[in-house]
C-alpha cells in the first residue's frame, strides 16, 4: 500500500475518490448513498454487455476507476486523519504539484512531490522539480535524488556529475557511490563498477546494500560461484572479519526458494557466528529456521538473547512465536514478563498483546463451570 509520506501536505482531492473499508464498518448500512458496491471478478475474456444502468455488469479495474471519477490508475494514500483512501494518480500529483507551486518553492514540498514521481517512473518531471530544488540551494540528498533521476533516463554523463557532487556533500553516505557504480554498469565499465561498490563498502563496512551490489556485480559479470568467491575474499580481510554484513547479503540471495534455503542458513550461520549480537544477523537466521518449520532452532539460537528482545520486536516476535508454536507457554509467560517492562513502545505493546492472548487460551482451557 502507497501511504502518503510523513509531513507531507493535506492532499485536495480534484477526481473521484473511495474509501477502503470492510463491510463491518458500515453497521448502518452502506453510506453514502450514492455509493457503488463492487465486487471484483476473475478476468474472463467475456466483453462488457450491458451498461451500468441497465443492471449489474463485469467491468475491467480501469474501468471501475474511471467509473468512480478517478484521473488515471487508483493509488492509496492516507488523509488527514490517517485513514486509507484510493484516488487516482494523475490527482495524487497534480495536487501535490499544486501544494509545490503554491507554497513558494518550499523545499519539503518539493522533495515529497519528486519522490512521488520517482516512484511511479515519471524520473522526467522529478528531475525538472529536483534540479529546481538544487539551485535553490538544496542539500546532498537532493543532489543524488536529482542523479538517480537523470541515471534512470539514460543521462549517464550528467547523471555522473550529479552524484559526484552528492558524494561531495554526502561524505559518510554510501549511496551516492552505489549510484555511481550503477552508472558506471550501464557503460559496462566493470573495473570502475567495482572500484565504486569497494569505496561503499569502505565507507560504510555494515551497510548490506553495499555487500549485496559486489555479489551482484561480480554474478553478472562473472558466475554465482566468482560472485560468492568475491564476498568471502573481502570479507577475510583484517577490517571485515567480526562484520556480519557480507554474510546476509549473501543469505538473502538464497533465502526465498526451498531448494536454496540450506545455502541460505549456512550464510546466515556465519553471519551469527561473526557477530553473536548482531540484532539482523540473528533475525535473518530465526526466520530461515522459522521458514523451514525448525522451531527449535529459532529457540536455541535466541535463547541467549533476551537482552536484545528488549529492545528490537522483530527479535522478540520470533522468539515468542516459536515458544507459542512449541506450547512452551511457561517459559513464554516468563520472557513476556520481561518484555512488558521494557521502554520500548513496540516491545512493550507486543507483550501486552501476546499476554493477553496466552491469558484467553488459559481460559479456554479450564473447565466450563458447573459443567456436569
Amino acid at each position: 500500500m502507497s501511504q502518503q509520506p510523513q509531513n507531507a501536505p493535506n492532499v485536495t482531492l480534484a477526481g473521484g475518490a473511495a474509501i477502503v473499508a470492510p463491510v463491518n464498518a458500515f453497521p448502518n448500512g452502506v453510506l453514502p448513498s450514492n455509493a457503488l458496491v463492487v465486487i471484483p471478478l476473475g478476468p474472463n475474456g467475456a466483453p462488457v454487455e450491458k451498461r451500468i444502468v441497465e443492471g449489474p455488469v463485469a467491468l475491467q479495474m480501469e474501468e471501475v476507476w474511471k467509473l468512480l471519477g478517478f484521473n488515471g490508475p487508483a493509488v492509496q494514500v492516507q488523509d488527514d486523519q490517517g485513514r486509507p483512501i484510493a484516488i487516482g494518480l494523475d490527482d495524487l500529483l497534480a495536487s501535490l504539484e499544486k501544494n509545490w507551486t503554491e507554497s513558494n518553492n518550499d523545499p519539503q514540498a518539493g522533495r515529497i512531490f519528486a519522490q512521488e514521481l520517482m516512484k511511479y517512473g515519471r524520473a522526467a518531471k522529478a528531475e525538472g522539480v529536483l534540479a529546481r530544488l538544487v539551485a535553490l540551494g538544496g542539500d546532498g540528498e537532493d543532489w543524488l535524488a536529482l542523479g538517480i533521476a537523470q541515471a534512470q533516463q539514460g543521462k549517464l554523463e550528467k547523471a555522473e556529475a550529479t552524484l559526484k557532487g552528492a558524494q561531495n556533500l554526502l561524505k559518510e553516505n554510501p549511496l551516492p557511490a552505489l549510484q555511481l557504480a550503477r552508472v558506471a554498469a550501464e557503460r559496462n565499465d566493470v573495473k570502475t563498477e567495482r572500484d565504486h561498490i569497494e569505496s561503499a563498502i569502505q565507507l560504510q563496512p555494515f551497510f548490506v546494500d553495499g555487500w549485496a551490489a559486489l555479489y551482484t556485480a561480480v554474478r553478472r559479470t562473472e558466475s554465482e560461484e566468482a560472485a560468492v568467491k568475491a564476498v568471502e575474499a573481502l570479507a577475510a580481510t583484517p577490517l571485515h572479519e567480526k562484520n556480519a554484513a557480507p554474510f546476509i547479503a549473501l543469505q538473502s540471495f538464497y533465502a526465498e526458494a526451498d531448494g536454496t534455503r540450506d545455502t541460505a542458513i549456512a550464510f546466515a550461520k556465519r553471519a551469527v557466528e561473526r557477530a553473536p549480537g548482531d540484532a539482523l544477523a540473528l533475525l535473518c537466521l530465526t526466520s530461515l529456521h522459522g521458514a523451514a518449520g525448525k522451531l527449535d532452532e529459532i529457540v536455541k539460537v535466541l535463547a541467549p538473547h533476551e537482552g536484545l528482545m528488549i529492545q528490537d520486536v522483530r527479535i522478540a516476535y520470533n522468539y515468542v512465536e516459536a515458544l507459542f508454536q512449541l506450547r512452551d507457554f511457561n517459559r513464554a509467560t516468563l520472557v513476556l514478563n520481561k518484555l512488558a517492562a521494557s521502554q520500548n513502545r513496540e516491545v512493550k505493546q507486543f507483550a501486552i498483546e501476546r499476554s493477553r492472548a496466552l491469558a484467553q487460551l488459559f481460559a479456554q482451557q479450564q473447565p466450563g463451570i458447573g459443567a456436569g
